[in-house]
């Protein structure tokens, strides 16, 4: 039993690890895959004119003077969306988008919402739908009506379900009227629709007191236009910009960064859950030195009838690489039920190689600090071990 114990402890360091390491891999590929969904939801032919410059090849983060949703540099307006629409023959559709948030309230329920302003071809460009009603025509953005288009959660936190078509709801010190909901998509960050609502880019321009938009979604005519319609929309926009003063982010850079993004994190969180296995062979390597040392007279009485060093040598290296590929086993166990646990509430992917590849960690490990104790017990003299006491 004390044997038992012990070879379980020797085995923990490989156990924590393996199961770290499948836990994290499978949780890193599963929020890509969500990521890359969501990404590739927004349509493979959009292209995003943000203000300020942007390396599209290390992150937003490495924006300078903007970004996604920039506004203190923004000098974009609704007539670039014009110039671009009618100069550059490969768009199918252009908006400009203008963003914010303001209290709302209807009833006894309020809370801060984030708002879109927009025009009427918004629902065409970000391949949306509507639930219920209708959404806003061009001449509710001419007019600068006060109607709304409610995110699918808004409508469900304040209308529990009801149709809220027609209801009025006070956004900020104005009294608008909900015309439509739109059908739940979900997405990330400002991309997320279900959380926001929609209302003209005119009266957005009112509400927020705001002349220059955040950004410009374009529509290409196909995914195969995207790169001869990037240096036209640049000509169109040089003429009214300097170079640094725009980006333009179609969806394959923006896929391109996340994957980059999400596959360092993922690689550098397994790399230290790894860690645990270097502790753990440095575990099974003194536990065989201990394991030689009790087992001293057993050593020379075999070197006496026969054993040569090489069975001595692979008979405790095998032992080592059991233990260890014992503990890979179980930590392999532990990693993908904990992966289909954790995916009962968020994406997770258990990805096969990263499976052989613990399994094969594993051996490796047994057989790097496997090496010293065994070759200690090959090297023992049979007439010293047999007077060891």
């Amino acid at each position: 039993m004390r044997n038992r114990v012990r070879s379980f402890l020797t085995m923990l360091g490989v156990i924590i690890g393996v199961s770290s390491v499948i836990l994290l891999i499978s949780l890193g590929s599963g929020v890509k895959t969500f990521v890359t969904g969501e990404l590739e939801g927004l349509g493979s032919n959009l292209i995003i004119v943000v203000p300020g410059q942007i390396d599209t090849q290390q992150g937003f983060a490495s924006a300078r003077g903007g970004g996604i949703g920039a506004i203190t540099s923004s000098k974009l307006e609704t007539s670039d969306v014009e110039q671009i629409r009618q100069d550059v023959s490969e768009v199918s559709e252009a908006v400009g988008v203008i963003l914010g948030s303001s209290v709302i309230k209807y009833g006894d329920e309020k809370k801060t919402v984030q708002i879109i302003g927009t025009s009427s071809e918004f629902a065409d460009v970000r391949n949306t739908t509507l639930s219920r009603g209708q959404f806003f025509s061009q001449a509710d953005v001419s007019s600068g009506r006060k109607v709304v288009v409610l995110g699918a959660n808004v409508a469900d936190d304040y209308f529990s379900g009801a149709d809220p078509v027609g209801e009025k709801i006070d956004v900020d010190t104005f009294r608008y009227t909900t015309i439509g909901v739109l059908e739940k998509k979900g997405g990330l960050g400002q991309s997320n629709l279900d959380d926001q609502v929609i209302i003209p880019v005119t009266a957005a321009h009112r509400l927020f007191d705001r002349k220059y938009l955040n950004f410009i979604y374009i529509k290409i005519v196909s995914s195969d236009m995207v790169e001869t319609a990037i240096p036209n929309i640049k000509t169109v926009l040089e003429k009214q910009f300097d170079e640094d003063e725009f980006t333009l982010v179609d969806q394959k850079e923006i896929l391109k960064s996340v994957s980059n993004i999400l596959n360092m994190l993922t690689y550098a969180l397994s790399g230290i859950a790894a860690i645990s296995l270097v502790v753990g062979g440095v575990g099974i390597m003194n536990i065989m030195l201990v394991s030689v040392t009790e087992r001293t007279r057993e050593i020379g009485l075999r070197k006496a009838v026969g054993a040569t060093p090489r069975i001595i040598l692979m008979q405790f290296l095998t032992e080592s690489v059991f233990l260890s590929l014992a503990g890979g086993v179980i930590g392999i166990s532990i990693g993908v039920l904990g992966s289909l646990l954790v995916g009962q509430f968020m994406k997770t992917t258990i990805a096969l190689w990263s499976i052989l590849l613990s399994f094969a960690v594993s051996a490796g490990v047994g057989i790097i600090f496997g090496v010293m104790p065994a070759r200690k017990a090959s090297l023992l003299n049979p007439i010293d071990a047999l007077r060891y006491e």
